[in-house]
């Protein structure tokens, strides 16, 4: 398949074209927001200046321009253009594509095979490619919205270099704006704040902003600038790139929980507000706000794990929108609260500790002897009941006798685990008070 995606659709040159298409770069040059890639000193432009391609997987945001990217470099090396969507193409359309690429390698002719949304494909149909890229039949440029690292074979990933492409800033939308209005002899009729919210509905989708500015500069001419509350009774907002199930979802929900570690309220808030705009469920976020209360603040303050079960609560109860307002307080509190991992580090060192000395037998002081044979064997034998002495404490030794005594919690000297370290304090000064000698 060769020419651009309007001329493989089958129409001619005087039908009307969409203006994403009518502005896709004819030139490595003219594409905007890649140049840690494409520059003269960069992967992509080193293999352009060499007329040498390898084959690579294009992983990045939709809108970024890995389909113009893969022409281009199909252009700039000489090589045939075959382009496939896993979405639409079988077993039988990859047999095809291989098959005219035998053939012009049988005339000295290359061929780039550009297969977009790559991840689609399942393990077998990636395995596929495999000896045609080994024996250099086709070039493979696979082009992913999804993390090659968890959607790709690693028998592909080997033979693969993947490539990182930015979603576009501001500065790289603006280009774009100032393009379509070179493009259509025309500015689009908006105010200035009115097209800076242009481009942040866009949220770094180059192909999305072109969409939208189509849109405006088919309003009636002569229609006045309009505001960004008049913009968005016109186009309709992006919505978040976001994949609950992908890579998206476990950014953010990473993004969340080290903005709570890190005390820093106003980035959990806007964390939250990102996971639920993405439509992330909302008892998901819940449950993760329970697990930090014990992971990363456990009893340096109590109330934190209360006030977790809480939010999951109320949101069960109210639904949305209403309960998300739970979530928020919930969120607040975390951020806010002490922090400690001193239970989370307790808890991992007593599973450590339990799993290297085996089966050994509790002390028989502290065993009950519900049976005449079991008090016979002294179990239950020398036990001091906590409460009839004066302090309230035995100071007795509760570890295996064949164990030596270990410190596994450390509390924190924040919040309320200041005032159990001092509980700790005053209860190891009476058991070594207690120990023989003393």
């Amino acid at each position: 398949m060769s020419g651009n995606l309007f001329e493989a659709a089958g129409l001619d040159d005087g039908a009307p074209r969409p203006l994403a298409d009518r502005l896709r770069p004819k030139r490595i040059e003219e594409v905007i927001g890649q140049d840690h890639l494409l520059a003269p000193d960069r992967p992509l432009g080193r293999m352009l200046a060499a007329k040498r391609l390898s084959s690579i997987v294009l992983w990045g945001p939709p809108g970024s321009g890995k389909t113009t990217i893969a022409r281009l470099l199909a252009q700039g090396t000489g090589l045939a253009f075959e382009q496939l969507s896993a979405v639409f193409s079988g077993v039988a359309d990859l047999k095809k594509a291989f098959e005219r690429a035998n053939e012009r390698r049988r005339v000295g002719k290359g061929t780039l095979l550009f297969v977009d949304e790559i991840h689609r494909f399942n393990r077998a149909q990636q395995d596929g490619f495999l000896p045609y890229v080994e024996n250099g039949t086709v070039i493979l440029v696979g082009a992913t919205t999804e993390n090659p690292s968890f959607e790709l074979n690693a028998a592909l990933l080997s033979r693969a270099q993947v490539l990182v492409l930015e979603r576009l800033d501001d500065e790289a939308l603006e280009t774009l704006l100032s393009r379509a209005e070179e493009v259509e002899g025309r500015p689009l009729p908006l105010t200035p704040e009115a097209r800076a919210a242009l481009r942040r509905m866009a949220d770094g989708d180059g192909r999305f902003l072109l969409n939208l500015a189509e849109e405006l500069f088919a309003a009636p001419t002569g229609s006045p600038p309009f505001d960004p509350e008049q913009l968005t009774g016109i186009v309709q907002k992006r919505m978040p790139l976001y994949d609950k199930a992908q890579e998206g979802h476990y950014n953010l929900i990473s993004a969340l929980h080290k903005s709570l570690r890190s005390s820093d309220v106003d980035a959990a808030l806007y964390w939250l507000a990102r996971m639920l705009a993405g439509g992330e469920n909302p008892l998901y976020i819940a449950r993760r706000l329970v697990r930090f209360a014990v992971e990363d603040i456990g009893v340096a303050d109590p109330q934190a794990v209360v006030q977790a079960l809480a939010a999951k609560d109320v949101y069960d109860f109210l639904g949305s929108p209403e309960g998300e307002l739970a979530l928020a307080q919930s969120v607040i509190y975390l951020a806010t609260a002490p922090k400690s991992n001193a239970v989370y580090k307790a808890f991992g060192a007593s599973r450590r500790a339990a799993g290297e000395t085996g089966s050994l037998m509790p002390p028989k002081h502290i065993l009950n002897a519900p049976t005449r044979l079991m008090k016979d064997l002294g179990y239950g034998k020398g036990y001091q009941y906590d409460h009839d002495t004066e302090e309230g404490f035995s100071g007795q030794n509760c570890f295996p006798d064949d164990m030596e005594r270990v410190q596994l919690y450390t509390p924190a000297e924040r919040g309320f685990e200041r005032e159990i370290g001092q509980r700790i304090a005053y209860w190891n000064k009476l058991r070594r008070q207690r120990e023989p000698g003393q």
